[in-house]
Order: structure tokens, then C-alpha cells, then sequence
């Protein structure tokens, strides 16, 4: 695999597998990590980390490189069911936080990352408050066609 450093060695076999296939997407591309980063959204230090295992990336990074590589239908497929699967298999890292507030079921002091750490914002599900955007958006234009309307009356009246 060229010049790539050694994954660790205690990686779940799933985790090992996928970002092997990564790394060939990678180098079949021929780009560089700062050329790779200019043509996703993801920048040389993210696909740095997860080309090495220290970081699970998110699907749509791996959708992108897929795209970049020449892999369709099938293939792609496959990568992203390699994805799924890497994804439940991969190590979650123990941060210690701060001020120790619990302990986890083992004992152990810390708490563990999301699921999906590196979801871009804009792929992001929208935060559970209230209406939500749709019931702003429709509120906005019941006002505004009550404005309108309340306009049309005032100017009949005055200008009538």
C-alpha cells in the first residue's frame, strides 16, 4: 500500500478491511490529501485521520471518494455497506472529562463520542424544537398574506 504507516494492531478486522479499501480508493484516484481535501468537503487532516484509523469517517466522505475513484452502482454499494459495517465495529476512545460526573457500566470514568462524529453541518438532523423550521416558514407567510390583505383594505379605504 505504498507509503502508508501501519494501522494498529489491535483494529477490529471490519475497521481493518475498510480502511485498507480506503486507502486503495485513495491511491487509485492519484491525489494527493490536499488535493483530495479540495475536491470533497473534507479537509487533509480529516482524511488523514481517517485513512489511518484514528477517526471513523462519515458516510458522505466516503460517498465522495467512491464518486472521485470511478466506483458506481455496485461497487459503491459495496464500499458502503464496508462503511456500515466498519462504523459498528470501530473503537470508540475514552475521553476523561473534566470534573468526573458518572462512571460508564465498566467502571471506567469518561463518555464516548457519537456515532457519526465528522457529520458535516449541513448533513446535520435538524434540532428537535418545537415547530421547526416548517411551522416558521408557514407562520411567515400567514403573516405576510395578512399584511398583504390588511394593505389592500387600508388603500380601498383611503384611496377608494
Amino acid at each position: 500500500m505504498g507509503a502508508w504507516q501501519p494501522l494498529p494492531d489491535d483494529l477490529p478486522p471490519e475497521v481493518r478491511h475498510f480502511v485498507e479499501q480506503l486507502r486503495l480508493l485513495k491511491d487509485r484516484t492519484g491525489l494527493s490529501l490536499v488535493a483530495l481535501g479540495a475536491r470533497t468537503a473534507y479537509s487533509k487532516s480529516s482524511w488523514h485521520r481517517y485513512l489511518n484509523a484514528t477517526q471513523p469517517p462519515p458516510r458522505q466522505a466516503v460517498a465522495a471518494l467512491c464518486r472521485i475513484a470511478g466506483l458506481d452502482g455496485t461497487d459503491a454499494e459495496r464500499c458502503g455497506v464496508r462503511w456500515e459495517l466498519a462504523v459498528q465495529a470501530w473503537p470508540r476512545p475514552v475521553t476523561v472529562p473534566a470534573q468526573r460526573v458518572g462512571s460508564g457500566p465498566d467502571g471506567s470514568w469518561g463518555e464516548e463520542y457519537e456515532d457519526d462524529p465528522t457529520l458535516p453541518w449541513w448533513d446535520a438532523p435538524p434540532e428537535e424544537s418545537g415547530r421547526g423550521r416548517s411551522g416558521r416558514l408557514l407562520l411567515s407567510a400567514v403573516l405576510l398574506l395578512l399584511l398583504t390583505v390588511l394593505v389592500g383594505v387600508v388603500g380601498t379605504v383611503v384611496f377608494g
